[in-house]
């Protein structure tokens, strides 16, 4: 692990920040420099990123669960005395746990405290950094089970908060900033049919009854294609809602009917006479002809 360090005066900090990457991919700066990290030592620093204050252990267990107890926990102590030779090296190492150095910056971090705001409320700041925050995976390309645990975790607490913040602006009557959150949302997961129901809520909370019948008809599509599946009845129940005035108004009672001068009855059928049975055109003639024969 390489960095470049600089000698300490008066005029320039002697402790530049300290940034870990997670999510995207993994990217350790010092200041703006970037530092040099070995796979194998990245998959250290990461794990004791997401899981801070764990146990040797326990960080040996899930870095090295092939392996018996001993081994794993041999392998973490070259790991940690490797990264420790290192001025760079962004970790505490306190008895039996380790932890980031508190000067280090970590983005996952960062997701957290602003999902933590948007469900608090009452920081203006917190929703535009929500929609920037957690776009990106975690740890993308790697396939440890701790990782793949973690990555579920963080993408529902961005598609929550994304959602809780498009039902914020909602009732506080911001449309245009309701329908970015849930579209940001529905973009995360198109499949996920919460987000698809905030945007036929917004679209009908601005009037717009033929963008909301639309969304609703684009998502039944996409589920039916995809999974063989319905929207939840609560999702069509938004539908019906909206449709049930044309639909009275477009659909005449029988005995609305029988009231009408038979001149306006535009869409009057005829019954049939008493004994009249219905047969085919071709019924009189024998069998239908065969397909492509004249």
């Amino acid at each position: 692990m390489t960095g470049h360090a600089s000698t300490p005066t008066s005029d320039v900090p002697a402790d530049p920040p300290v940034h870990l990457h997670l999510l995207g991919g993994f990217r350790l700066l010092h200041g703006d420099t970037p530092v040099v990290v070995p796979r194998g030592l990245q998959r250290v620093i990461a794990l004791i990123g997401l899981r801070p204050g764990a146990t040797r252990s326990n960080l040996a267990g899930l870095l090295w669960p092939e392996v018996p107890e001993e081994r794993a926990l041999s392998s973490l102590r070259t790991a940690l005395w490797r990264l420790r030779q290192d001025p760079c090296c962004p970790l505490l190492v306190s008895g039996d746990t380790v932890r980031l150095d508190p000067a280090v910056r970590l983005d996952v971090d960062d997701l957290v405290a602003t999902a933590a705001r948007i469900r608090d409320g009452g920081d203006p700041r917190a929703a535009a950094d929500a929609l920037a925050a957690g776009s990106r995976d975690l740890l993308p390309g790697w396939y440890d089970d701790w990782v793949l645990l973690d990555r579920e975790r963080l993408r529902q607490l961005r598609l929550h908060m994304l959602e809780q913040l498009a039902a914020d602006h909602l009732d506080a009557g911001r449309h245009g900033e309701a329908l970015q959150a849930a579209l940001e949302a529905m973009a995360a997961e198109p499949l996920r049919e919460t987000p698809h129901r905030l945007v036929v809520r917004i679209h009908l909370a601005e009037g717009n009854a033929f963008e909301a019948v639309h969304a609703f008809y684009v998502y039944r599509d996409l589920l039916m294609r995809e999974l063989r599946l319905e929207p939840s009845p609560a999702m069509c129940a938004l539908v019906d809602e909206t449709l049930a005035p044309i639909r009275q108004a477009s659909r005449r009672t029988p005995a609305a009917r029988r009231h009408e001068p038979a001149g306006r009855r535009d869409d009057q059928v005829t019954a049939p006479p008493p004994g009249w049975t219905h047969r085919e055109p071709w019924t009189d003639r024998g069998a239908p002809p065969a397909r492509g024969v004249r």
